[in-house]
């Protein structure tokens, strides 16, 4: 390894120490605070990192897992960052061509990611399936927001649950990447695998407490209103 693929790889890991770190801050702080939004942008801006390096070193190494792995990532952090500014659009405002073809790219690099894991898989190696899952995820996340760039939601606080369930995506992507390099006593497979399969139903949980939440909010207001 050259002295420069070096350097990448050190920017990698740091930056992937500093976004494990930190997502738990802005997890804990109270949502919308100055403190959510500078462990939220240190985030951010460590992924945006994570995700560079990573292209680098893929085309380097020449590993398309990885530079695809790379993408869909960064576009968890980039979508839940850039949800909260088109949640500001006026009606009637276009949606910026840099929303549309980020969110296009990651749907046609999530749909590689999974027929690189169908290839893998078709090949005889089991790991493909790691491919297929994050793919699968990153088609899903992708599609949804070409649909909300589309037509938004009627819902008045989609946009919170989409920036809380992308930054939690992306955290879960980080403690996958690390357990799967450091975590050496677990399958590979599982390595991969077990923080989706752990904190994906957290997600679900933790959206369902703030949208049970915020109904009981509109249902408090609206009886008021009558009263």
């Amino acid at each position: 390894m050259s002295e420069l693929e070096q350097g990448f790889l050190a920017v990698h890991i740091l930056s992937g120490f500093v976004a494990l770190l930190v997502a738990p801050g802005a997890m804990i702080s109270h949502k919308g605070s100055r403190w959510h939004r500078r462990w939220g942008g240190v985030f951010v801006l460590a992924m945006a990192l994570v995700a560079a390096t990573a292209v680098f070193l893929s085309f380097t190494g020449t590993d398309p897992f990885l530079f695809l792995l790379a993408i869909f990532a960064f576009y968890l952090v980039f979508s839940g960052w850039r949800v909260l500014r088109r949640k500001r659009l006026r009606e009637g405002e276009r949606v910026p061509v840099l929303d549309w073809v980020v969110t296009g790219g990651t749907l046609v690099a999530s749909l590689a990611l999974v027929g690189y894991g169908l290839w893998q898989l078709a090949s005889g190696a089991g790991f493909g399936a790691v491919a297929v899952a994050f793919g699968g995820i990153g088609c899903a996340f992708s599609g949804r927001d070409l649909k909300h760039l589309y037509q938004p939601p009627e819902e008045k606080r989609w946009w919170w649950f989409v920036h809380m369930g992308n930054m939690l995506a992306a955290y879960i992507a980080t403690v996958s990447a690390f357990s799967a390099v450091n975590l050496d006593f677990l399958p590979p497979l599982a390595r991969w695998l077990w923080p989706t399969v752990v904190g994906t139903p957290l997600i679900f949980l933790w959206v369902g407490y703030y949208k049970r939440r915020f109904a009981r909010r509109k249902g408090s207001s609206d009886r008021v209103g009558e009263a």
